[in-house]
């Protein structure tokens, strides 16, 4: 691990500050000030200014609408966007992005590279994860969603639940059983479907938060080209597991600054209502610093792998495992700290339903109350915390696999 960057990285983080200064507004002071409509619209306006920068998929190649960047001014730019507050794309970008996109470029056809990834960035095509379903979440290789051939097309039928962000796609990246006379992880395809059609149903799930983020999605006679499978037919676990498999390395560098923002957001809070006259609440405080400070160490030993060409493995789940227990922790510590206010939260909700609140935001108890709640999904989404454990038991510890339900 090594916890420096190179001589070069100061020329490329000048150039970010350049831009982030150009393109933001005068007193500027991150997108958690901003909530409704004017919250909307700047994410918009945002993503539009990052597109026509090249900056929406900046390891892309050039061809393709990315800027052909190195891993090291990825980080950087990544790292820039953070401690400016500002989003490094819209809120189905990890999706379309991330997840679609990398995987269209390991996987996809020629055709279906020039065909989708130029729509991805300009935000013509919106896209959502098509993976869980009632009965198969973390056992994904349980899926029941079928499709059945019908001609030069196929017609599927089932659901998929938890889709996030389904309500805001126009497109859904689904794992569907093409042969279920195959075994549990063989038989499945990854198929690109359009959800303007009469047969894909989107109906939202409400969160304890009061937050519609979440969504099912039904299938009924839904129909997808069979040119728009992704890596052949039957083997979408390959392609499935390709996926799953790219976080990117700037997300290592990227959570550090979310927490430890967050953290000092909450030491604040501790001062003005002198919750740290109690040393029990000081106690937890210096915990939850000393978390933050393995997080970002973590961080490091990723971000020297990803600089240096290795993808994230199954260690991966350490990470994920350290930071969303971490969260559970530390928003409950919050609620302590607000005391009787958190029974009557006001002020501004988060915007977000995922991790920390946005950087901006002000330090009302109507934050720390919903930010306390999306803390739970934490531990579920992406991955559970008891699966996080199993992976690393087995991939990484080389211990004995758990026994299957079916074989006790």
């Amino acid at each position: 691990m090594d916890p420096t960057y190179p001589a070069e990285a100061d020329a490329y983080r000048e150039k970010v500050q350049v831009f982030l200064a150009e393109k933001l507004p005068p007193g500027w002071q991150g997108i958690g000030s901003l909530e409704g409509e004017e919250l909307d619209g700047f994410v918009e306006h945002w993503r539009a200014i990052l597109y026509e920068a090249g900056h929406l998929a900046p390891g892309w190649p050039v061809e393709y609408g990315g800027a052909g960047l190195s891993a090291l001014e990825q980080v950087i730019l990544a790292e820039g966007l953070t401690r400016a507050g500002v989003p490094a794309g819209g809120p189905n970008d990890v999706f379309g992005i991330q997840m679609l996109g990398n995987t269209l470029l390991q996987w996809g056809t020629d055709e279906q590279k020039r065909h989708y990834l130029p729509r991805v960035l300009s935000g013509e095509d919106r896209w959502c994860q098509g993976y869980s379903e009632p009965d198969a979440g973390s056992d994904l290789a349980g899926i029941a969603l079928r499709a059945e051939r019908d001609g030069d097309q196929w017609v599927l039928n089932g659901q998929k639940i938890w889709t996030s962000a389904g309500h805001l796609a126009n497109h859904i990246f689904t794992l569907a059983r093409t042969d279920p006379e195959a075994g549990r992880h063989k038989g499945i395809s990854f198929m690109l479907v359009d959800m303007r059609q009469r047969g894909i149903e989107v109906r939202p799930i409400t969160m304890i938060t009061g937050q519609q983020e979440f969504n099912e999605v039904f299938y009924t006679d839904a129909v997808c080209a069979g040119d728009d499978i992704v890596g052949g037919e039957n083997n979408g676990w390959a392609v499935a597991m390709t996926l799953l498999g790219l976080e990117r390395g700037e997300s290592a560098a990227v959570l550090p600054l979310r927490f430890a923002d967050e953290l000092a957001r909450l030491l604040a809070l501790a001062v003005e209502r002198q919750a740290t006259s109690d040393p029990r609440l000081r106690q937890r405080l210096a915990a939850c610093y000393s978390q933050v400070q393995i997080m970002k160490w973590l961080g490091w030993r990723t971000l020297t792998k990803f600089l240096a060409g290795h993808h994230p493995g199954p260690d991966a789940a350490i990470s994920k495992l350290f930071w969303s227990e971490y969260h559970r922790i530390v928003t409950e510590l919050s609620l302590d700290v607000l005391g009787a206010d958190a029974m009557a939260p006001s002020g501004r909700s988060p915007s977000s339903a995922f991790q920390t609140d946005e950087t901006g935001a002000a330090n009302s108890s109507a934050s720390w109350v919903g930010t306390f709640l999306n803390a739970r999904a934490g531990t579920i989404y992406a991955g559970s915390s008891q699966i996080q454990r199993n992976i690393i038991g087995e991939m990484v510890l080389g211990l004995p696999k758990e026994p299957r339900a079916s074989a006790l």
